[in-house]
């Protein structure tokens, strides 16, 4: 079994990770809805203009996806030793 401080910081590191995805999440959700919805009103407005707001639409998704990506990182460099362990 590992001592006290080993268990400490990695149950803080999972808590580290778990902040990275859910803030970047929360963010995203936001972005997206409001894109989305302006997105909406464009393609009433334009039917051409359809593939564009798409692509806008998922440029907000890209901070959730960097969110999972430090999560990943946090877990995976600072468990295998390259932290502060």
């Amino acid at each position: 079994m590992a001592d006290p401080a080993t268990m400490n910081a990695l149950g803080l590191m999972m808590v580290g990770a778990g902040l990275a995805v859910g803030i970047a999440a929360a963010g995203s959700g936001l972005g997206q809805g409001i894109t989305a919805a302006a997105a909406v009103g464009g393609v009433a407005e334009k039917d051409y203009s359809f593939g564009k707001m798409l692509v806008l639409t998922a440029i907000s998704e890209t901070q959730a996806i960097y969110g999972f990506v430090i999560a990943i990182l946090i877990i995976f460099v600072v468990a295998s030793g390259a932290g502060a362990f």
